[in-house]
């Protein structure tokens, strides 16, 4: 993880314009910034997709149509709070199920398997830390039940548009005729409410920004001075997309020990973060067109400020 780590920052520093991958936001001190922002009354997006999972999972069950037992993977799982809404629903109405968490991390893993055994102890469960894919391939090979693959929280709105085109297609090669795939999105809305959850006025999601210099300074010897560095970020509408940036308040140069490098940062200029793109349903539906699914249902929360979105492999 070290070597990936110090690798991809010294490509983002290297490029013009320079970025950071938001895949290091989550270091222990990241992730717990941002349980504080999932907190917070402005970041709808956490509450939104809850509600989703409290109140429509009989209706996703009835639509997979599935008979028997089938399997549940998720990519990357994190915490399962969410998820653990709509695995309570299943059971409840009797479906026999596997849960198949998937992370990289193997602290998230073990917290939340403690966590699913306290609180569904009749849920059959097989965490798994490593990579998505070739997980899923080797539990297919020896199972052959069908599979529901979910990807919540809004995770695929941090890919650019041909990017996110193509992690669909990869997961379409990786499940089964017949299998079926929910996705979160965060849909386009009241641009002001968009911009106050990823811009809020206690200065937590500008600490979970700024925690990602810290990060570096810790793990790869880098000397980054915050006070030296701001957030911002902003949104555009007709696009859909807003973008985090770290701003460079002065000329300066940073050493980086683990890169045996110094990078230079000209007065003002940005790092971007993060891409959270914001679709419309007509961009949802076309998306899976082109990566191979068949388009099968919306289920909002009561503001239709997100939707998690089934799909299945023809």
């Amino acid at each position: 993880m070290f070597d990936t780590f110090a690798k991809d920052v010294d490509e983002g520093l290297s490029e013009d314009p320079k970025w950071l991958s938001s895949q290091y936001f989550y270091d222990d001190r990241g992730s717990r910034i941002f349980q504080q922002i999932m907190s917070m009354p402005e970041y709808y997006l956490t509450a939104c997709e809850f509600e989703i999972l409290q109140t429509r999972s009989d209706e996703i069950l009835e639509r997979l149509g599935f008979d028997g037992h089938f399997n549940i993977f998720e990519l990357g799982a994190g915490d399962g709070i969410k998820t653990k809404e709509m695995l309570a629903s299943f059971l409840q109405a009797g479906a026999d199920i596997t849960y198949i968490p998937i992370d990289i991390s193997s602290k998230a893993i073990s917290l939340l398997a403690e966590r699913m055994t306290n609180m569904l102890p009749d849920l059959h469960l097989n965490p798994q830390v490593g990579d998505y894919f070739e997980i899923m391939d080797k539990i297919e090979a020896e199972d052959q039940s069908p599979n529901l693959v979910l990807f919540l929280g809004s995770n695929i709105g941090n890919y650019e548009a041909t990017a996110a085109v193509a992690l669909l297609e990869h997961i379409h090669a990786h499940m089964q005729i017949g299998d079926a795939l929910l996705v979160g999105f965060d849909l386009q809305k009241n641009p002001l409410e968009i911009k106050n959850a990823y811009d809020d006025p206690h200065g937590i999601t500008r600490d979970f920004n700024l925690n990602l210099l810290s990060r570096m300074n810790r793990e790869l010897g880098a000397n980054f001075r915050l006070d030296q560095f701001e957030f911002y970020c902003c949104y555009e509408p007709l696009s859909g997309e807003l973008r985090s940036y770290l701003v460079s308040l002065c000329a300066q140069s940073v050493e980086i020990a683990a890169n045996k490098k110094t990078y230079l940062f000209g007065r003002n200029e940005l790092i971007t973060t993060e891409l959270s793109k914001k679709y419309t349903h007509a961009e949802i539906e076309q998306m899976a067109t082109s990566a191979g699914f068949e388009f099968i249902a919306h289920y909002h929360d009561n503001r239709r400020y997100f939707v998690d979105t089934l799909f299945f492999k023809p």
